[in-house]
């Protein structure tokens, strides 16, 4: 994937991920003659800023690789630094609050626990940011952490992701993987060039 432009300015990293079915003469050929076929997909990872809306990571993988296991990676794509990670349940892996601590062990890791997760061993004399995630939930209810940490803004990769269905559409086009990669780095740009045009510029004037 192409980099943005690095900024000064700590991220606020949003993440999230998708599924984009694979189109082309398979797909033409189910609907001319009926036919049946397994579809194919691929899943779109996305890293998304939330001041500015921008994509600033993605990476595309087949349909069965784990969403945390994709952190790394998008991670790699970033070259400032990041002052916040947050996703949704799925990525309450050990794996991925070591992928952030790795890279940048001053982010905060904003992902709500599981409904059956259980604090660590060192809970009570050092308490990991897992930990502290899992009391304030005990404490305040769910709701209120959510809102406390800001796990609400996850809502606009949510956004980015319809934004991409609609414009870009639900399907890849190209069935050779390098061209896959090349078709979602296409699209991330169209759509970082789209958020850009869209935005007011302002002059101070006298």
């Amino acid at each position: 994937m192409t980099r943005p432009p690095s900024s000064a300015e700590p991220v606020h990293l949003l993440v999230d991920s998708t599924g984009l079915k694979l189109s082309g003469a398979g797909e033409w050929l189910v609907e001319k003659h009926g036919t049946s076929r397994r579809r194919s997909w691929r899943k779109l990872h996305i890293g998304v800023d939330a001041d500015t809306g921008r994509v600033v990571a993605a990476a595309l993988t087949t349909n069965d690789v784990d969403d945390g296991s994709q952190v790394g990676p998008l991670l790699d794509q970033i070259d400032g630094p990041i002052a916040s990670f947050t996703a949704d349940g799925a990525y309450d892996q050990d794996g991925v609050y070591g992928a952030v601590a790795a890279r940048h062990p001053e982010a905060t890791v904003i992902v709500p626990p599981r409904s059956n997760a259980v604090p660590s061993e060192t809970a009570e004399t050092a308490p990991t940011r897992r930990d502290w995630h899992l009391q304030a939930i005990a404490e305040h209810g769910r709701m209120s952490w959510q809102k406390a940490s800001g796990y609400n803004w996850r809502a606009l990769v949510e956004a980015d992701i319809g934004r991409w269905k609609r414009v870009i559409g639900h399907a890849l086009r190209s069935q050779a993987d390098k061209r896959q990669a090349t078709e979602a780095a296409l699209a991330v740009d169209v759509l970082n060039r789209m958020l850009a045009l869209g935005r007011p510029s302002y002059v101070r004037i006298g």
